[in-house]
């Protein structure tokens, strides 16, 4: 970071090169493509606006690129990718090893006509193959999209049957928490369900016998050998992912993302942000349905080795993850903030158990970090450390705030608004709002992720809809937040999870962090239900192992949240559920538990990784009139 501000002779520290970034677009990510080493040719324009939405505005827009390029570049020696399984299998691979695959694949695909803008889907564990399957796709301009094995038939197809692939890269099946789940029978009726595909390949131990008509990826490569890899020259604004909203109320919508924005972004983040050097060892748990796939994924052009883990974080224990940390020496460990709270309340301290030399920095994403958390990472895991806490979207594929590594951490609090990215909390009418003072998440200035559309929105009608018509010409990215006396940010939840009793706004988050800090709860949903006119907080809590919800126990809860929040956070009612659903990425879903208690339907149920438990949630007697 200092290094590049050296270089475009910003004077001062951070704040100040933020400003210029926002200030000077043009000069900013003309500066970033060249100090990143972006592979390809600019153009004469770094920016181009034409019309009077943001949608209109063009970045590099004669610039071309070849994505694919700029993560394989040197097929050498050193490491690419270091996978290891939860059933014990480790695979190495190197850079050359890797770029042979693409060659493969890419020949293989050729060989089946595969054409720029085809689409290419992979429902795959986060493994090696996955990662060559998208290079591949890109070198050719297809348009690469993938989710995850655990996904159900209907979920699949609720994203794949939408973007209509021509070619299905599957798996015959995967390990999590100990046990090997087998979806060949899914995978048949997912190639049913897909008229448009012209192959389907199988990648897996082939245990069992494969569905009819596929073929293994063995065969399908067998015919190919290795040579140099064939980069198409594209468009800064090819097609390149397409990546899904949570659908956990409606279908999916299909995020339609630019090659050169995603490259760009992602650099500024990796280089600068979390100061990936070359040789680092770069390590997020998340599966090939969710956005930080691909933020991982392009840890690649920043020179560094992508570590790979598919299966359950806590099996055969909690220390799964951090083993892996000191197996693979792993310099950026990317988790949730439900990770790092699980890890505190199983009481592992890892800074006894494990080395963790290598770790520089920690990023946490997926819903906000308490100070506790953070206290508990600098205590029990490692002190020397940049623990980031990171906050963006599926929409950008990327952050609008986050961590850099010059300046100071408050627990808490994420650090600031990333490069490029003019940040504010605004109020109702779009206005900006003091610190300390709670609204809406958006942001000034176009940005290159920003997406290219929705998948069949011709006229960007959802597109503008979804970002753009809440506050004219601001991205309203739909959370809830505040700007803190120090520059950074709190997140407190989803804008349209907000509860609003007396018509005063509360995030949830604000509730989750005190009443998970119960040693007796161990999650806890909360939802606001129409009551009279107005508004009530329902709180639903899973008890900790030995504890029943009891008389005492709500007193103490509404006794923490009156006294550490207000007396507005104090639920009406609280209710023990087994569970609380979750999308597969692991957050919270309180829409869909908003629209069983009010008795709307959940269109969606294949999204959650839990779906079942939407019925702990019906027909309650103590939420009735």
């Amino acid at each position: 970071m200092e290094e590049f501000r050296s270089a475009v002779g910003v004077k001062g520290g951070y704040r100040e090169l933020h400003r210029w970034s926002v200030e000077h677009p043009s000069d900013f990510w003309q500066a970033a493509w060249d100090h990143l080493g972006v592979v390809g040719s600019p153009g004469a324009r770094p920016i181009h606006s034409t019309g009077g939405h943001p949608t209109d505005t063009r970045f590099f827009p004669d610039g071309h690129l070849n994505f694919a390029q700029n993560l394989l570049r040197e097929a050498d020696d050193s490491p690419a990718i270091l996978y290891r399984g939860e059933d014990g299998w480790r695979r190495d691979l190197s850079r050359r090893d890797l770029h042979d695959l693409v060659s493969r694949l890419q020949q293989a695909l050729l060989g089946l006509g595969v054409e720029p803008g085809d689409r290419v889907a992979a429902w795959l564990p986060n493994i090696a193959e996955t990662y060559a399957v998208m290079l591949a796709s890109a070198s050719i301009g297809a348009v690469f999209s993938s989710t995850s094995p655990d996904f159900g038939t209907d979920g699949v197809l609720d994203r794949f049957g939408q973007i209509r692939p021509v070619v299905l890269f599957a798996t015959d099946g995967y390990h999590h928490a100990g046990r090997h789940h087998d979806v060949t029978a899914r995978l048949t009726d997912v190639a049913a369900g897909l008229p448009t595909l012209r192959q389907v390949v199988v990648i897996g131990d082939h245990t069992g016998e494969i569905p009819a008509g596929c073929v293994t990826l063995e065969a399908f490569l067998e015919p190919h050998a290795a040579e140099p890899v064939r980069y198409l020259d594209l468009p800064f604004d090819h097609p390149l992912y397409v990546l899904y909203s949570s659908g956990t109320t409606g279908k999916p919508k299909c995020i339609l993302h630019r090659a050169g924005g995603i490259l760009l972004k992602h650099l500024v983040e990796h280089r600068l942000h979390c100061d990936v050097r070359s040789g680092d060892r770069v390590f997020y748990f998340t599966t090939a349905g969710w956005m930080m796939w691909n933020w991982l994924a392009s840890g690649l052009a920043a020179g560094a080795a992508l570590v790979l883990y598919d299966g359950s974080p806590f099996h055969p224990d909690g220390n799964r993850l951090f083993d892996l940390v000191d197996d693979c020496d792993v310099t950026l460990f990317g988790v949730s903030a439900r990770f790092i709270d699980s890890v505190a309340g199983a009481g592992l301290r890892p800074i006894q158990t494990h080395d963790l030399t290598s770790l520089r920095t920690i990023c946490s994403t997926g819903s906000p970090l308490g100070p506790e958390g953070f206290a508990h990472v600098h205590t029990d895991w490692k002190a020397d450390v940049h623990l980031a806490s990171i906050s963006g979207g599926t929409d950008l594929c990327g952050c609008l705030v986050g961590g850099q590594p010059t300046g100071p951490v408050h627990a808490g609090q994420i650090q600031g608004p990333m490069l490029g990215m003019d940040i504010d909390v605004v109020d109702e009418e779009g206005c900006s709002v003091e610190p300390g003072t709670r609204g809406e998440l958006v942001c000034r200035s176009t940005f290159p992720s920003m997406p290219l559309g929705f998948w069949d929105d011709p006229d960007d009608r959802r597109y503008h809809a979804a970002y753009f018509d809440r506050f004219a010409g601001l991205w309203h990215q739909g959370d809830f937040a505040e700007r803190t006396a120090e520059g950074g940010f709190m997140i407190h939840g989803r804008s349209d999870a907000t509860l609003n009793p007396g018509g005063v706004r509360i995030g949830t988050a604000e509730i989750y962090r005190r009443v998970e800090g119960l040693p007796e709860i161990s999650e806890a949903l909360v939802i606001g239900q129409p009551w009279k006119g107005d508004t009530r907080v329902v709180l639903f809590v899973v008890t900790a192992a030995g504890t029943t919800l009891d008389d005492d126990l709500r007193s103490r809860i509404r006794s923490v949240l009156r006294t550490q929040a207000s007396p507005r956070h104090v639920p009406s009612i609280i209710i023990e559920v087994p569970e609380v659903p979750r999308t597969r990425s692991g957050k919270l879903v309180e829409l869909a538990v908003r629209n069983v208690v009010e008795g709307l339907p959940v269109t969606n149920a294949e999204a959650l990784a839990n779906p079942a438990s939407l019925d702990h949630f019906r027909n309650l007697p103590d939420l009735s009139d």
